[in-house]
């Protein structure tokens, strides 16, 4: 099966001064569409680094990277961000919504920044919140909402203009026992229905319980 994503042979160094370090150190790593992927590691392991790589936030020091088919290393930053666009939905543990706007207009606003407007942003935002149960609750503002309606609103954002990759950065941590495994298995969900790659990065262990492959990382290096 073709990968949505992968990354080869990647290596990241942060250099200040005369201090180099090496956080990412040879990962190579694919995944699927349809298919979850947890990747787990302590704090300073380089998995939040990795998520970045692959998200064509941050540029690795070596190595390549293909989103969707395209290989993304060396491209110029006004690329990356047109990649972001099309073909990467982010869903963060803050949830970084608009405190003024409402749950449609949140989402409206991101497909804005991706190049959709008019008539066709306001359709397809009310197909991704219906898509993630909040259909009801559009007219909403974040602060009308609960923990979990609003990381469902983050993940409509994600999920707007279809993209073939979800990237997702500790989704679960703000969220109690019962609504955090709702939100995991309305990610799986949709992960697997529209056919997504998703790489969550989490300490959560109950994403075990959803994902489809496990990924440890320590040191920079991808576990066995």
């Amino acid at each position: 099966m073709t990968p949505v994503l992968s990354a080869t042979n990647v290596v990241k160094v942060f250099e200040e001064g005369a201090e180099r370090v090496e956080v990412l150190k040879g990962v190579s790593m694919q995944v699927a569409a349809g298919e979850v992927v947890a990747l787990e590691g302590p704090s300073g392991s380089g998995k939040t680094t990795l998520l970045s790589i692959l998200g064509c936030i941050l540029t690795p020091s070596a190595g390549e990277i293909t989103v969707a088919g395209e290989t993304v290393t060396g491209a110029p930053p006004a690329r990356l961000r047109d990649v972001r666009r099309r073909r990467i939905g982010f869903v963060f543990q803050q949830y970084n919504l608009f405190p003024a706007l409402t749950a449609h207009e949140n989402v409206e606003y991101a497909l804005n920044v991706k190049g959709i407007g008019g008539r066709a942003a306001v359709e397809e935002a009310r197909r991704v919140l219906e898509r993630v149960g909040l259909g009801d609750r559009s007219s909403f503002l974040p602060r009308d909402l609960s923990g979990g309606q609003k990381q469902r609103v983050a993940i409509a954002r994600a999920l707007a203009g279809s993209p073939q990759v979800l990237l997702a950065d500790e989704p679960t941590a703000n969220l109690d026992s019962a609504v955090g495994q709702q939100v995991l298995e309305l990610f799986r969900d949709l992960a697997r229905a529209e056919s997504k790659g998703l790489v969550i990065v989490t300490h959560d262990p109950r994403v075990r319980s959803i994902a489809d492959r496990v990924v440890g990382i320590r040191d920079g290096r991808l576990a066995a």
